[in-house]
Parts: structure tokens; C-alpha cells; sequence
């Protein structure tokens, strides 16, 4: 495809390369330690308060039936986090009820740790699948759910090695005393851009389930057709309001910071 400047002396040819845009296998990384049982403010069908954990397996099953809709050769696989990642469902598949039965059977740890989570295995398993997803020109990426608001996690992992995306979702609770989720927060957005092999993406929230649905849908974007994150003023209100008067804004305390 070529395009010619008309208006100049000297005509200048530019030239617009095809690129593949390339099918995604997706890994949700879930973190099931206690703070995912933390309450958020809504409220399920029976009326009582949702939990972190319950407000996730309701954001994934709408990410899933979204990118689906986009294109259904998505294919979805899933782990867990507690001081080590762990598989939850090996295969990647586009089967939404396999996909919903494997996060029914998804539960939090029962005994707590103060140890630092290790990120390293969640790593050496998404460039093990990477390498199978490039052979089928497929990318991969890596979704952390992520939910501690005292405990930084770690990693051991060369900053050489960048064979797939990453995005961060943080659900934290507001600073205080005993936690430290901006500290949290810095390390999350250090590790993305560490090992993200294309443009990875970090959002956090305190409470709100409504947030939670707005910032996945931002996570819909395809890592292949992404604007640097800092380019970008998403997701905007459907309507004018200020942000004083929008209720989703009135959830949240003030925004984490990247500096």
C-alpha cells in the first residue's frame, strides 16, 4: 500500500507494511490468598457483600464472553497464585462453560503467609507456553490478578527474556498501617515493564465492582494494537458528569500513582 504526498516538488512515497495481527492465548493468573476473600461494596443476588474473589470470577467470565465476541479463536487457560503460582485449568481452550466450571471450582487459601509471593514459576510456565503458542502464530499473554496490599511480590526473571505480554489488575484496600499499596503498586508496574514482551497494562482499584468491569474491558484491547498506556484517557463516562457527581468515581479513594 503506498501513499504519495501531492503537494510538495519532490513527491514522497510512503510505504504502509502489512502486519499480522495475531490470535491470543490468555493466562489468568489469580491470587487466592486471604485477602481475596476481602468484602467489596456490592452486593450478589442472595444480598450478601461480593468478594474479591467473586467479583473476579465475575470479571473474567464477561472478559471472556467479550473477547470471544471479538474473535472466537481466543483461547483462555488458567492458574493461581498464592506463594507460588499454580495450574488451575492446563489447557487453552474458547469454551466458555469450561471456562465458568474451571473458575466454580476456584476457592482462596486457607492458611495465610507473609512471604513474599514468586512470581519466577508464573513466568518460566508463560514462556514454556509462549514458545507453543509462536509456533501456531499465536502470542501469548499473562492477566495477574493481583490482591495483597502489604506484600510486594518477586521474581527472579531476566529482563532478556520477553516472549509474552503482561497486565496487571490490582485490587488493593485503602493505605493505612498496617499495608502499603503504592509500594505494592511500583513493584507490580516495575515487574510489567520487565518482562512484557509488547505493551502491558496496570489498573487498581479499592472497592469498587463497577471499576473492576471497566478497567477488564480496557484489558480487552489487543496487545498487538495497543497505544503506549500513558497515551490513553479510558475508559470515559457514557455521559457528561463531573467527577465529583459520578457514583463509580465516589467507590474509589484516590488513584494509586505510577511515580
Amino acid at each position: 500500500m503506498e501513499m504519495v504526498e501531492a503537494d510538495s516538488s519532490m513527491a514522497k512515497t510512503y510505504s504502509l507494511n502489512p502486519n499480522r495481527i495475531s490470535n491470543e492465548d490468555i493466562l489468568f493468573c489469580i491470587d487466592i490468598g486471604p485477602e481475596s476473600l476481602v468484602e467489596m461494596k456490592s452486593t450478589g443476588p442472595s444480598g450478601k457483600p461480593l468478594t474479591r474473589l467473586d467479583s473476579i470470577k465475575q470479571a473474567i467470565l464477561v472478559f471472556i464472553n467479550a473477547k470471544l465476541s471479538i474473535n472466537p479463536d481466543h483461547r483462555f487457560a488458567f492458574s493461581t497464585l498464592a506463594k507460588t503460582a499454580s495450574w488451575l485449568r492446563k489447557e487453552f481452550s474458547s469454551d466458555v462453560e469450561s471456562a465458568a466450571a474451571s473458575l466454580r471450582g476456584l476457592s482462596a487459601a486457607s492458611a495465610p503467609s507473609s512471604a513474599p509471593p514468586d512470581l519466577t514459576q508464573l513466568f518460566r510456565v508463560a514462556a514454556h507456553e509462549a514458545k507453543k503458542s509462536y509456533a501456531q502464530n499465536r502470542i501469548l499473554r499473562v492477566i495477574l490478578i493481583y490482591c495483597r496490599s502489604s506484600v510486594r511480590p518477586q521474581h527472579q526473571w531476566p529482563v532478556s527474556q520477553k516472549l509474552f505480554t503482561l497486565d496487571v489488575m490490582y485490587l488493593h484496600d485503602k493505605p493505612g498501617p498496617d499495608n502499603c499499596p503504592q509500594e505494592v503498586y511500583d513493584a507490580l508496574v516495575d515487574t510489567l515493564e520487565h518482562v512484557s514482551q509488547y505493551e502491558g497494562y496496570i489498573h487498581e482499584t479499592g472497592q469498587g465492582v463497577r471499576i473492576l468491569l471497566r478497567y477488564m474491558s480496557v484489558l480487552l484491547s489487543h496487545p498487538q494494537q495497543r497505544c503506549a498506556q500513558d497515551m490513553m484517557d479510558l475508559p470515559k463516562s457514557l455521559t457528561k458528569r463531573s467527577p465529583a457527581s459520578d457514583p463509580a468515581n465516589a467507590e474509589e479513594g484516590a488513584p494509586l500513582s505510577s511515580q
